[in-house]
């Protein structure tokens, strides 16, 4: 069974950035929409930014103009650059598909503090 695994999470000061990324394995990565996903202690999971196949990007307006999706194919790689973190963003992120039909990974911890 295939899996995914999320990287570059840390902690970082109000106004810092990030690039998350995640690794896919044993799955037809190509041929899905993806999305990065978070979730905060005491919160539901939510979508924070969704990608297509073709690589049209939407994004949760708390996020918009801040954050960007992208996609390598050939990598089996998705990335979220997070630019202008606020502490509102903390959260483990995760991705998976849009229909979050993958097994969820371990995620990855992004902590914003001054």
């Amino acid at each position: 069974q295939g899996q995914v695994v999320e990287s570059g999470g840390r902690l970082v000061q109000p106004g810092g950035s990030l690039r998350l990324s995640c690794v896919a394995s044993g799955m037809y990565f190509s041929g899905y929409a993806m999305g990065w996903y978070r979730q905060a202690p005491g919160n539901q999971r939510e979508l924070v930014a969704h990608i297509t196949t073709r690589g049209s990007a939407n994004y949760i307006d708390s996020v918009k103009d801040r954050f960007t999706i992208s996609r390598d194919n050939a990598k089996e790689t998705l990335y979220l650059q997070m630019n202008s973190l606020k502490p509102e963003d903390t959260a483990f992120y995760y991705c998976n598909t849009a229909s979050r039909n993958w097994p969820w990974g371990q995620g990855t911890q992004v902590t914003v503090t001054s």
